[in-house]
């Protein structure tokens, strides 16, 4: 199992502290790994830096090959990969190969596409050419949630556009990561795509250091706010997806016994733990009860467990810290008059960071259950009589990440959707992102975008050629 650092083409142990990495699912350690020094990262930074002038010239032809054989890599090693998830992650095993496989066609997608060179002419008919071109080095900071699936999504455009990378995963979770790393150094130049490990003051100095010229990042809010205040006085690039506090709002034409399944596995897909998932429900009250009822029949049914038995469909809260926080929040909800609707009590194992699958009515809309992104498995649910109030509370919201409406009037739909505040409406789906489609967050969740040729662009940066005769 390998568990160092990874830079300048050599495998490296770091010289810091030393960390644990827990599987939630039993609270064994699985490994521990030494955090880099300021030192080390400055080295990594430096090779990284050094190996751009060579990668920034590599052909479309050979790139496109290079990484085409990376991800046929990956599907090789698929199995051994989402172990690794399974294990530090705490997620269904099933899950984790799907994770696997999403990064995969990600990865996929993303090579398809090709940087346009696009060309105009003004009103005199001179030609101006727009090129795009790689920024430098990136610094790409992922969370524990998704671990190998997000890296591939910071990873693979990065390199697509040409730039140099250096991954700080999550100090929860860097198993998955590493063997990716791995995976891609079989084929590129020694400092082009680097790994670093420590916790978050690691990540603070890797998104600070001079030499990067780019940060993005997966992750809270907060956090994400002081890398976008550090990167001002460098003018520094970032992408920054941060929490959200996801809507769904479900009318009153919907069939109940249709719809319930999906807006239960939206809600509670990786035990909560997805930055897109629902994490607040209205319903109109002429089905209120009815989904309700649907959806705690639902939840009554899951098996909570590890995620290496195949029974198991949740699996356990990633971290002691997330864990102890959903547990404030939940006796915070019921205190303030909050219902939990499920009747049956599942049984939890007696080891880890599980909690079961809770249906939440009676909640006051300023709850915090309700105004703060729970990430866990948990969905507070608020009934409604008119539409033009929800928007307007829903809206009512720091977060403007994902939302979506569950109805079977499309035209409706669309006219509601274009009301709502947030970077992605779906309608009769949530949290299903498409490697085609712009993904990105409005307000406090996030700024910038990744996905689609657009998300892809924005790890180049833009020179306007003017060519008069």
């Amino acid at each position: 199992m390998l568990n160092q650092m990874l830079y300048n083409g050599q495998y490296v142990s770091g010289l810091g502290s030393e960390i644990d990495v827990v599987n939630p699912a039993t609270l064994d350690t699985i490994t521990t790994f030494k955090s880099a020094t300021p030192k080390q990262l400055d080295d990594a930074v430096k090779a990284s830096f050094d190996s751009f002038n060579l990668w920034k010239n590599i052909s479309d032809v050979e790139l496109k090959f290079i990484l085409a054989r990376i991800g046929q890599d990956i599907k090789a090693a698929r199995d051994e990969i989402a172990e690794l998830i399974t294990l530090e992650q705490g997620k269904p095993l099933e899950l984790a190969k799907l994770e696997v496989d999403m990064g995969i066609y990600w990865l996929e997608v993303t090579n398809s596409f090709e940087i346009p060179i696009k060309e105009n002419k003004d009103s005199l008919g001179k030609k101006i050419k727009v090129y795009h071109h790689p920024i430098g080095v990136v610094a790409s900071i992922t969370p524990w949630n998704w671990p190998f699936m997000i890296a591939i999504w910071h990873i693979i455009p990065a390199l697509k556009a040409k730039n140099c990378v250096i991954n700080k995963p999550s100090e929860y979770t860097p198993l998955s990561t590493i063997r990716l790393i791995d995976i891609i150094n079989k084929y590129i130049p020694k400092g082009v795509c680097n790994i670093v490990l420590g916790d978050g003051e690691i990540g603070s100095n890797l998104s600070n250091h001079p030499l990067i010229e780019k940060v993005i990042f997966t992750g809270s809010t907060p956090t994400g706010q002081k890398i976008l205040a550090s990167s001002v006085e460098q003018f520094r690039q970032v992408t920054l997806e941060l929490g959200g506090n996801d809507v769904a709002i479900v009318l009153e034409d919907v069939d109940i016994d249709k719809i319930a399944p999906k807006i239960f596995a939206s809600a509670f897909f990786n035990s909560g733990q997805t930055c897109a998932c629902i994490k607040r429900l209205y319903v109109h009250d002429q089905v209120y009860e009815g989904l309700v009822k649907k959806l705690v029949e639902i939840a009554d049914s899951q098996i909570i467990g590890n995620g290496f038995d195949k029974m198991t469909t949740l699996g356990p809260v990633q971290n002691i810290k997330q864990y102890q926080k959903l547990k404030i929040l939940i006796e915070k909800a019921i205190k303030n008059g909050a219902h939990i609707e499920n009747t049956r009590k599942l049984i939890l194992p007696d080891t880890g960071y599980f909690l079961p699958p809770l249906i939440l009515t009676n909640v006051l809309e300023s709850s915090e259950i309700f105004t703060t992104e729970q990430f866990g498995p948990v969905l507070p649910i608020v009934k409604f009589s008119s539409i033009e109030d929800v928007i307007n509370n829903s809206n009512h919201s720091s977060y403007a990440l994902g939302g979506s409406i569950w109805t079977e009037d499309i035209n409706k739909a669309e006219k509601i959707a274009n009301q709502m505040q947030s970077g992605t409406v779906w309608i009769n789906s949530h949290s299903d992102v498409s490697p085609y489609a712009e993904f990105g967050g409005w307000k406090m969740s996030g700024i910038g975008s990744t996905f689609g040729l657009d998300g892809l662009l924005q790890f180049t940066k833009r020179q306007s050629i003017h060519l008069s005769e």
